[in-house]
């Protein structure tokens, strides 16, 4: 036989309120979050407090001449000098240029909204700096756009895979470097490029299958 309630016990309300599913989730879903932003902070904290000297000024200029996709057109220019099937790995990496560039300017930085980093704060070394720029921070663009150039060419044309992707490698830490970008919008950055490039093939194999299959046997 059960015990008469105590005065001090609300018998009508019960002793634990069950938290719904939805909101522990995005508790934990805030809470990893927010251990992210800090890991992504403490990095690119400590990116700019290790001193450099000998590569700050080369980075600074592979950062610079990374605006507006230069390198790579550059390159896509170069390649399509030297044959057909260099000709077609150019023409897909400008089509995974441009779709990356829309993903991330269009869609990324505006969903996002993220604010660049304090370079100030963070005492980034001025030999380091670039202009800082007005959009918004997440993801990188210049990563988008370098890694997009360099999956799509290396796909087409495996032998320039390897150089190609070293430099979109670089492109992107050189955006941390300069203290223009935390190292989750470059890692963000990257799999949008990713992403471009294997939407940019999908679309040039759908739209040439025939030119895409010569080439694949002469491979």
């Amino acid at each position: 036989m059960s015990e008469p309630p105590t005065p001090d016990q609300d018998v009508t309300r019960p002793l634990s309120r069950p938290v719904p599913p939805a909101d522990g989730l995005r508790r934990v879903a805030s809470a990893v979050l927010s251990d992210l932003r800090a890991v992504d902070g403490a990095l690119y904290a400590a990116v700019a407090a290790t001193p450099t000297p000998t590569l700050d000024r080369a980075l600074r200029r592979l950062s610079h001449a990374a605006d507006h996709s230069k390198i790579s057109f550059a390159i896509a220019g170069a390649l399509a000098l030297a044959g057909s099937r260099p000709r077609r790995a150019a023409l897909a990496g400008v089509g995974a240029i441009a779709m990356a560039s829309a993903s991330a300017n269009l869609l990324g930085k505006r969903l996002v909204r993220r604010s660049r980093p304090d370079r100030e704060a963070a005492r980034v070394t001025v030999d380091r700096h670039v202009p800082m720029p007005t959009s918004a921070s997440f993801p990188s663009g210049h990563t988008a756009s370098a890694v997009a150039f360099a999956t799509a060419v290396g796909t087409v044309l495996p032998a320039a895979s390897v150089p190609l992707g070293a430099l979109a490698g670089a492109v992107g830490y050189s955006r941390i470097h300069t203290g223009v970008h935390y190292p989750g919008d470059v890692a963000a950055g990257a799999v949008l490029g990713i992403a471009s490039a294997a939407t940019a093939l999908a679309v040039a194999s759908a739209r040439l299958p025939a030119s895409y299959a010569r080439g694949a046997r002469r491979g």
